[in-house]
């Protein structure tokens, strides 16, 4: 019976999905900058971070050639630096960053939201009050603080993400735990002597991450947004690697002369957390 209501929940769930224009539109903007990212710098060729000729290569708009007959798709920064290629280069940091920084925020979650419910307790009490604590103070806070103390860096930007970012994710697993906790088939399996850490990995835990799921895929929008913007702030990925977050900051005080070096990299933020966003709601929906 338990296995025909989940066949049948599974059946909805596909169809919600296939049904859910939502859901291509996020992964079809999704799969486009992934895709462009891996080829464009490939195709470029050439040095991202080279600086020669300032005079001569700097701030040529877009769809123009420089001197040495270089045509360069979305222009040149103030260094002369090609802005496309190194858009897409900044396309695997920010992405790259994204997804490992909320999937280790998502893995932590899991780990202590299972503990949580399954330990009840002290053990239980000790993680929902660090949640409490962390919730308490905004994240960007944190991330500025956390960032300020242990320096720049790709791996501090990564570790500062996922410290910060388990606590929805721990609350919604230990919900769900508790909740099949006392369901018959945990019961019957406590009855014929199932180790209780068997029980929960391999039983209850699978059955308790499909809000988890949606709450991950959100957070990677969220993840790449808090990166650029310590980035934005210098406390991120450093100059001369690119990252969305940088090439901002390095055109804000052209934007009057040339706009075009800050509107690229915020244009394609917008684009990533819009179709993050998307997918998360079309899994949100099928859910339900």
């Amino acid at each position: 019976m338990t296995r025909a209501v989940e066949a049948g929940r599974r059946g909805r769930w596909r169809t919600a999905m296939r049904h859910d224009r939502r859901l291509g539109v996020g992964l079809g903007l999704l799969g486009a900058l992934v895709l462009s990212a891996v080829v464009w710098p490939l195709m470029a060729g050439g040095e991202p971070n080279a600086i020669t000729d300032v005079l001569a290569r700097r701030l040529s708009p877009p769809l123009h050639h420089d001197h040495t007959g270089a045509w360069h798709w979305l222009g040149t920064d103030a260094f002369g630096r090609d802005i496309a290629l190194r858009l897409w280069l900044a396309a695997r940091v920010s992405l790259g960053v994204g997804v490992l920084g909320s999937v280790l925020a998502g893995a932590l979650g899991i780990l202590l939201g299972a503990a949580a419910a399954w330990r009840r307790g002290l053990t239980e009490r000790a993680i929902l009050a660090l949640a409490d604590a962390l919730l308490a103070v905004p994240r960007l806070v944190l991330l500025l603080v956390t960032a300020a103390l242990w320096g720049p860096g790709l791996p501090v930007v990564i570790t500062v993400l996922a410290l910060t970012g388990w606590m929805t994710v721990m609350r919604l697993v230990r919900a769900d735990v508790a909740r099949l906790q006392v369901l018959p088939f945990v019961e019957g399996a406590a009855a014929l002597g199932v180790p209780s850490s068997r029980v929960l990995w391999r039983h209850v835990l699978p059955n308790a991450l499909g809000s988890t799921t949606v709450a991950i895929t959100l957070g990677v929008g969220n993840a790449i947004l808090l990166e650029s913007g310590l980035s934005f702030l210098g406390l991120g990925i450093q100059p001369p690697a690119p990252s969305w977050g940088n090439m901002i900051a390095g055109g804000r005080e052209w934007l009057l002369v040339a706009p075009w070096i800050a509107l690229a990299p915020g244009l394609l933020l917008i684009i990533t957390v819009l179709a993050c966003t998307l997918i998360g709601d079309a899994l949100s929906g099928a859910k339900r």
